[in-house]
């Protein structure tokens, strides 16, 4: 087993990563990023549509864009990137802050490294058909969002001709846009609130400038189809309640799912991080420290991000705190963030009352 020892590791090595990785390497720490992929970049990489950019860079980049500015700053950097490369165990040490990561990778093999800073920036994962318990058969022809971009993005495959999207996110309304120019026919969007779940710039520009319907306030109660999707049930929902007698069949030989999605975050777990009641991501105080001594986390892994600029944004921040922990500083008292009425969660979950906080809703 290779033995190899840095300041500071971060684990992930898109937007996140790459952006706290540099804080920690301008503070003058040794700081490497372990990436599981073989390219920096993370979800950038498959998103290769425009939109990216206008409050980091002042300027509209696609995802491949985005990741290559900062990219091309790790490469000028003295950070040590890891590529292809897993970590499958973080053990924290009871002595001064120790943390010992266990890595595996076809070329390095198994790997230690120990480190004082952990910043955790593993992204997020797709909910599927499981998590929100859609009934019906298993064809084939059901896809996450996600994977069908993948696909036509980086693979070069069409998933198929007909297609339904269940749910309003993002990442499904891009993907109508995208599969109706490579000719499929995106026959609806069915999302079970009553009000879209996505941007409104993309409801515009990936719905109605392609006269897509979405159908409101409508869940998606039945998958027909035994070798291959042929099609799905759509029930209308009044007042919360589904109303069986309104509901209607749409055609289809393939269903993408937008349900939401989830932080990354069996790692931090296994570490003993708490994690948020809501969010599902790290429970963290005002440097963004989770109650793990020396564990940091920021962008999706913390909570799900609407843009990758403020993913990079938020990042910077967690690197200058976990350079700040390295030279010794350390947060004073914390209190609780409890959120209120009609307020879903506020980010970070503990504030320190001496020094001025940022805090998200």
């Amino acid at each position: 087993m290779k033995e190899l020892r840095y300041d500071a590791v971060v684990i992930g090595g898109g937007a996140a990563g790459m952006a706290a990785a540099l804080e920690i390497d301008k503070a003058g720490f040794t700081c490497a990023i372990v990436e599981r992929e073989d390219h920096l970049g993370g979800i950038l990489m498959q998103c290769i549509h425009n939109g990216f950019g206008l409050h980091e860079f002042k300027e509209e980049l696609t995802g491949p864009e985005f990741a290559e500015r900062f990219a091309e700053q790790v490469a000028k950097s003295n950070i040590a990137v890891y590529l292809g490369t897993t970590v499958t165990d973080i053990n924290v040490q009871n002595v001064q802050y120790e943390k010992e990561l266990i890595c595996t990778s076809p070329d390095h093999g198994v790997l230690k490294i120990t480190c004082k800073a952990v910043v955790l920036a593993m992204g997020c994962r797709e909910r599927n058909r499981g998590n929100v318990r859609i009934p019906g058969s298993r064809p084939a022809g059901v896809y996450t969002a996600g994977l069908a971009q993948r696909l036509v993005n980086i693979e070069g495959y069409i998933p198929g001709k007909e297609v339904v999207i269940i749910g309003s996110g993002d990442i499904g309304l891009i993907m109508a846009r995208r599969l109706s120019w490579v000719g499929c026919h995106v026959k609806a969007v069915v999302e079970i609130m009553p009000y879209p779940s996505g941007l409104t710039r993309n409801i515009v520009q990936c719905l109605h400038d392609f006269n897509i319907p979405l159908y409101l306030s409508c869940q998606t109660t039945n998958i027909f189809g035994n070798d291959r999707v042929e099609g799905v049930e759509v029930t209308p929902m009044e007042n919360g309640a589904l109303v069986p007698e309104k509901a209607f069949r749409i055609d289809c030989d393939t269903v993408l799912l937008s349900v939401g999605l989830v932080p990354e975050n069996e790692l931090s777990k296994d570490a003993g991080v708490e994690l948020h009641p809501t969010t599902n991501g790290p429970l963290v105080d005002s440097s963004l420290m989770t109650n793990v001594e020396g564990i940091f986390a920021c962008g999706n892994v913390l909570h799900v991000h609407d843009l990758v600029d403020w993913v990079a944004e938020e990042s910077r921040f967690a690197g200058k705190q976990a350079a700040a922990w390295l030279r010794g500083e350390r947060p004073l008292h914390q209190v609780r963030v409890k959120a209120g009425p009609n307020v879903r969660y506020a980010n970070p979950g503990k504030l320190d009352p001496s020094r001025d906080n940022k805090v998200y809703l």
